[in-house]
């Protein structure tokens, strides 16, 4: 599995504040995935970027998973969902209601979260939490399907049923 990560954040981008998300992220997925990532970035908080990085992780590097942080709140600089569902091609609500269910249990205010998941071409994209906790157990929730759901999308495994 080849995963790229981008961290949404506008602090980030301008050097004042340090990524801990992103770092995070590429740990848990290099060492429960046993994936390849092959692109970290941290962009600001303007849609038309996080729209064309998204194509260009999706399209020119043809990652298997994209896993974007932050950007998913109430702040009004807060647009990764909308970016996100601007490139997608189809909505996978599933990922994204799993991780704001299990993270109620964990966290009141994760129902504020409005993250969403979808696919480009042959990319599943998940959107995450700018906090490397909350990052790190929403990505945790769904971790164990994902290998599964891009292996349907390289038609490396057919859809599979219930026990």
């Amino acid at each position: 599995m080849n995963v790229g990560i981008i961290t949404v954040s506008d602090k980030g981008s301008k050097g004042e504040r340090v990524d801990k998300s992103g770092p995070a992220l590429t740990q848990f997925v290099r060492d429960h995935f046993k994936a390849n990532v092959e692109e970290i970035i941290i962009i600001p908080d303007e849609q038309p970027i996080i729209e064309q990085t998204l194509i260009r992780f999706a399209d020119d590097l043809k990652l298997d998973l994209i896993l974007t942080t932050g950007g998913t709140g109430f702040a009004p600089r807060d647009v990764t969902p909308e970016a996100t569902l601007k490139v997608i091609h189809k909505l996978v609500p599933g990922i994204s209601e799993v991780i704001r269910m299990r993270s109620l249990e964990i966290f009141e205010k994760a129902m504020l979260s409005r993250g969403v998941s979808g696919i480009r071409s042959n990319s599943l994209i998940i959107n995450l939490p700018g906090s490397p906790k909350g990052a790190l157990e929403s990505l945790s929730f769904v971790a164990d399907a994902l290998p599964h759901g891009v292996d349907i999308l390289k038609e490396e495994a057919g859809e599979c049923a219930r026990p």
